[in-house]
């Protein structure tokens, strides 16, 4: 049976869908399938969304505060339930899971944070290691009792982030830049091994320099290991500098799909709801 999600054509079996230039190869790596988030029956905040995303697209979403984004990205890895619809990831529906397999699929989902999240009285190479805490088991984990490969891991990752000072290791979180934050924020979601990585704003509280040096580091992870990436992002022109597709929401629906050099005025208007440079309603 035939269904259309996005602009792409899907052949639904075994209750996925799978792309029609894909069928018979493999499966998107994640579909927003009719996704519908309402509160109190009223308010909606993301509307009959569909989407299809490949392994290893770099996609960011964009728009005005309030249309979405952050509500659609904590669906993706099921922070948060529907109201209509589900997110299938590697052709499994997320809404039929149980606890326990949906912990497994979160495991391989990484998050970068606007505000970094890291634990600011631990170490850094200690918060690095936390993100191994599902692999441990449970007194290991109750107990902070990492292994040899488990801080073997941890400095890869912290040098593979960008920081090769060992003297950084084993200081305190809040000692750190915020350029240094972020990066062990990305070490940590490195040692995680994830497939999918979802980053909410994550330059928001970086300086220019930091925010260029951030979205390239994250770009190269994602192209050498083929990790699909879902960012939000209110930088327009960094946006179509690093995304390879770029997803405009408005008013909880999608206004814009497609690479950084279609998103020209026209589309950035559909997205902010402007006409003649004032937003829609207003005087």
């Amino acid at each position: 049976m035939a269904r259309r999600v996005g602009s792409s054509t899907f052949e639904v079996a075994g209750g996925c869908a799978v792309s029609e230039q894909n069928a018979g190869s493999r499966k998107p790596k994640i579909v927003v399938d009719h996704l519908t988030k309402s509160y109190d029956g009223n308010i909606i905040a993301v509307d009959d969304i569909n989407l299809s995303i490949d392994k290893g697209e770099y996609c960011i979403l964009f728009g005005p505060s309030g249309v979405g984004k952050s509500t659609l990205m904590r669906h993706i890895n099921y922070l948060i339930k529907p109201t209509k619809g589900d997110i299938v990831i590697d052709g499994k529906r997320l809404g039929d899971m149980k606890t326990k397999e949906l912990l497994k699929q979160r495991s391989k989902i990484g998050m970068i944070f606007q505000e970094f999240n890291l634990v600011n009285r631990m170490s850094v190479i200690m918060n690095v290691m936390c993100g191994r805490l599902h692999y441990l088991s449970t007194w290991r984990s109750l107990t902070f009792s990492f292994t040899r490969d488990d801080h073997e891991r941890a400095v890869d990752c912290l040098r593979r982030a960008g920081l090769h000072e060992e003297e950084l290791y084993f200081r305190r979180a809040d000692t750190l830049s915020g350029g240094q934050k972020q990066r062990v924020a990305i070490a940590r979601m490195l040692i995680q091994e994830p497939e999918i990585i979802l980053a909410d704003e994550p330059i928001a509280a970086l300086d220019v320099k930091n925010q260029h040096m951030i979205l390239e580091l994250i770009g190269d992870i994602a192209r050498r290991d083929n990790i699909t990436i879902v960012m939000t992002l209110h930088h327009l022109d960094l946006a179509k500098k690093y995304a390879s597709r770029i997803i405009g929401l408005s008013e909880g629906k999608v206004a814009f799909d497609g690479p950084g050099e279609s998103l020209d005025e026209a589309a950035i208007n559909r997205v902010f709801k402007m006409e003649d440079g004032k937003v829609v309603g207003t005087t």
